[in-house]
């Protein structure tokens, strides 16, 4: 009886361990938490990445190229900054994505 409730607390415990893993990786995956809360902004609310990219690329020369590279940014962040260009201080996630090059990747 002892052999099976040693069992059932261990597995209990590998269980909670697995959970918590995962979730912090899932917290890694969104660009980690917003203010001091640590809330993820992915609990919070998805972004439409379409329209926000569209409207980052809107003054691109090469429109297609700037929406693609910006919603795989979007997809990784799930956000864009503001405006046409610059202010990546608004989402630090987007303005650390780099190319194998050692390039920004989104735009």
């Amino acid at each position: 009886m002892a052999i099976l409730s040693n069992a059932l607390i261990a597995s209990l415990l590998i269980s909670l361990l697995t959970f918590h893993l995962v979730q912090a990786d899932d917290e890694m995956m969104n660009g980690g938490g917003i203010g001091s809360g640590g809330i993820s902004r992915s609990l919070l609310q998805k972004i439409d990445c379409g329209g926000a990219c569209k409207e980052r690329c809107k003054l691109s020369s090469r429109q297609n190229l700037c929406k693609r590279a910006c919603g795989t940014c979007c997809q990784r962040c799930n956000c864009v900054p503001p405006g046409t260009s610059g202010n990546q201080d608004a989402c630090p996630c987007y303005a650390t994505l780099t190319t194998h090059g050692g390039r920004k990747k989104c735009p």
